[in-house]
Protein backbone atom coordinates (compact mmCIF):
# COMPACT_ATOMS: atom_id res chain seq x y z
CA UNK A 1 0.00 0.00 0.00
CA UNK A 2 2.61 2.76 -1.04
CA UNK A 3 0.00 5.25 -2.44
CA UNK A 4 0.04 6.22 1.19
CA UNK A 5 3.18 8.46 0.08
CA UNK A 6 0.84 10.23 -1.56
CA UNK A 7 -0.31 11.89 1.93
CA UNK A 8 3.00 11.75 2.95
CA UNK A 9 4.63 14.46 0.33
CA UNK A 10 1.97 16.09 -0.33
CA UNK A 11 2.53 19.83 0.44
CA UNK A 12 2.13 21.05 4.02
CA UNK A 13 0.76 24.23 3.73
CA UNK A 14 -2.07 23.63 0.73
CA UNK A 15 -5.45 23.80 0.44
CA UNK A 16 -6.71 21.55 3.08
CA UNK A 17 -10.23 20.65 1.81
CA UNK A 18 -8.65 19.88 -1.82
CA UNK A 19 -5.83 17.54 -0.01
CA UNK A 20 -8.94 15.56 1.67
CA UNK A 21 -11.10 15.54 -1.40
CA UNK A 22 -8.09 14.39 -3.65
CA UNK A 23 -7.11 11.80 -0.75
CA UNK A 24 -10.84 10.12 -1.45
CA UNK A 25 -10.63 10.29 -4.96
CA UNK A 26 -7.00 8.79 -4.76
CA UNK A 27 -8.89 5.69 -2.39
CA UNK A 28 -11.81 4.96 -4.56
CA UNK A 29 -9.60 4.75 -7.65
CA UNK A 30 -7.80 2.16 -5.79
CA UNK A 31 -11.27 0.58 -4.21
CA UNK A 32 -12.55 0.24 -7.81
CA UNK A 33 -9.70 -1.37 -9.20
CA UNK A 34 -9.15 -4.07 -6.17
CA UNK A 35 -13.00 -4.43 -6.07
CA UNK A 36 -13.01 -3.29 -2.24
CA UNK A 37 -16.10 -1.69 -1.46
CA UNK A 38 -14.35 1.91 -0.22
CA UNK A 39 -12.64 0.55 2.75
CA UNK A 40 -9.74 2.43 0.76
CA UNK A 41 -11.31 5.62 0.11
CA UNK A 42 -12.63 5.97 4.00
CA UNK A 43 -8.87 5.01 5.23
CA UNK A 44 -7.07 7.50 2.96
CA UNK A 45 -9.65 10.33 3.85
CA UNK A 46 -9.16 9.34 7.41
CA UNK A 47 -5.48 9.79 7.42
CA UNK A 48 -5.85 13.32 5.44
CA UNK A 49 -8.10 14.80 8.10
CA UNK A 50 -5.75 13.69 11.33
CA UNK A 51 -2.50 14.16 9.11
CA UNK A 52 -2.31 18.05 10.77
CA UNK A 53 -2.52 16.11 14.51
CA UNK A 54 -0.06 13.70 13.56
CA UNK A 55 2.12 16.54 12.03
CA UNK A 56 1.66 18.49 15.34
CA UNK A 57 2.38 15.32 16.89
CA UNK A 58 5.77 14.73 15.48
CA UNK A 59 6.90 18.00 14.36
CA UNK A 60 5.85 19.86 17.44
CA UNK A 61 7.17 23.34 17.04
CA UNK A 62 8.74 23.76 14.24
CA UNK A 63 5.35 22.94 12.62
CA UNK A 64 4.72 26.35 13.04
CA UNK A 65 7.20 28.25 11.27
CA UNK A 66 6.53 29.37 7.50
CA UNK A 67 9.46 28.08 6.37
CA UNK A 68 8.95 24.24 7.53
CA UNK A 69 9.77 22.02 4.83
CA UNK A 70 9.52 17.53 5.61
CA UNK A 71 13.02 17.64 4.19
CA UNK A 72 14.40 19.42 6.89
CA UNK A 73 13.36 17.27 9.19
CA UNK A 74 15.39 14.29 11.05
CA UNK A 75 15.24 10.80 9.54
CA UNK A 76 13.62 9.99 12.77
CA UNK A 77 10.97 12.59 12.69
CA UNK A 78 10.46 11.48 8.78
CA UNK A 79 10.26 7.99 9.52
CA UNK A 80 7.94 8.22 12.80
CA UNK A 81 5.57 10.70 11.05
CA UNK A 82 5.25 7.89 7.66
CA UNK A 83 4.76 5.02 10.24
CA UNK A 84 2.00 6.73 12.21
CA UNK A 85 0.34 7.51 8.70
CA UNK A 86 1.07 3.88 7.81
CA UNK A 87 -0.57 2.66 11.39
CA UNK A 88 -3.70 4.78 11.24
CA UNK A 89 -4.65 3.90 7.81
CA UNK A 90 -4.13 0.13 8.07
CA UNK A 91 -6.28 0.63 11.44
CA UNK A 92 -9.04 2.08 9.51
CA UNK A 93 -8.36 -0.22 6.23
CA UNK A 94 -8.48 -3.65 8.43
CA UNK A 95 -11.03 -2.90 11.12
CA UNK A 96 -13.15 -2.01 7.99
CA UNK A 97 -12.51 -4.90 5.95
CA UNK A 98 -13.19 -7.42 9.26
CA UNK A 99 -15.75 -5.31 10.49
CA UNK A 100 -15.57 -7.17 14.02
CA UNK A 101 -14.17 -5.63 17.13
CA UNK A 102 -14.59 -9.55 18.37
CA UNK A 103 -11.22 -10.48 15.76
CA UNK A 104 -9.57 -7.64 17.62
CA UNK A 105 -6.15 -9.23 17.76
CA UNK A 106 -6.66 -10.54 14.10
CA UNK A 107 -7.09 -6.56 13.32
CA UNK A 108 -3.74 -5.03 15.43
CA UNK A 109 -1.82 -8.40 13.99
CA UNK A 110 -2.43 -7.45 10.25
CA UNK A 111 -1.89 -3.77 11.38
CA UNK A 112 1.19 -4.30 12.94
CA UNK A 113 2.68 -7.09 9.83
CA UNK A 114 1.45 -5.27 6.83
CA UNK A 115 2.62 -2.07 7.99
CA UNK A 116 5.70 -3.14 8.77
CA UNK A 117 6.18 -4.22 5.29
CA UNK A 118 4.12 -0.84 3.79
CA UNK A 119 6.89 1.09 5.72
CA UNK A 120 9.83 -0.74 4.51
CA UNK A 121 8.62 -0.50 1.04
CA UNK A 122 7.73 3.06 1.42
CA UNK A 123 11.13 4.20 2.98
CA UNK A 124 12.34 2.14 0.05
CA UNK A 125 10.29 4.17 -2.67
CA UNK A 126 11.19 7.49 -1.25
CA UNK A 127 15.11 6.83 -1.19
CA UNK A 128 14.77 5.79 -4.10
CA UNK A 129 12.99 8.96 -5.36
CA UNK A 130 14.70 11.26 -3.30
CA UNK A 131 16.95 14.27 -4.05
CA UNK A 132 20.22 14.01 -3.05
CA UNK A 133 21.51 17.16 -0.78
CA UNK A 134 24.94 19.02 -1.67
Amino acid sequence: MIYILFLYWYPIKENRAAFIGLSFLLGLCIDFFSDTMAINAAATVTIAYLRPVIMNFVFGVNLEFQSFKLRNTTKVQQITFLALLIVVHHFVFFTLEIFSFTNLLLILKKTLAIGLATLILCLLFSTLFSVKKE
